[in-house]
């Protein structure tokens, strides 16, 4: 296997357990949810996406975002990565966003 698959596979696995320890999920939702993340940030990365999950509040959001080089403004916060969120460009507010990677529902 080449590296890239398996750092993919690492990172799927890594996610899945946190899913099933943290939020209780079985293994199979746990990865279902993991590799629903993986897709929806390497479509971020090429483009504009539309996706929902759910707010901490138990409503349905759909959101269009984007991590798009040539779509985001420049940043500087120097803030350390948070793996338990996705942070992504509101293309309709025109601002950072995230959102719960455990709360993603679908991806359009």
């Amino acid at each position: 296997m080449s590296t890239s698959v398996k750092n993919t596979m690492k990172r799927v696995m890594t996610m899945a357990w946190q899913f099933v320890r943290k939020n209780g999920y079985t293994m199979s939702e746990a990865l279902k949810t993991a590799w629903r993340n993986i897709k929806l940030h390497a479509k971020m990365q090429k483009g504009i996406v539309k996706f929902y999950f759910q707010k901490v509040d138990g409503s349905i959001r759909e959101a269009y975002g984007t991590l798009a080089s040539h779509l985001v403004p420049a940043t500087g916060d120097g803030r350390k990565p948070n793996p338990t969120i996705q942070t992504y460009f509101d293309t309709e507010k025109a601002e950072w966003r995230c959102f719960k990677i455990a709360n993603l529902m679908r991806i359009a």
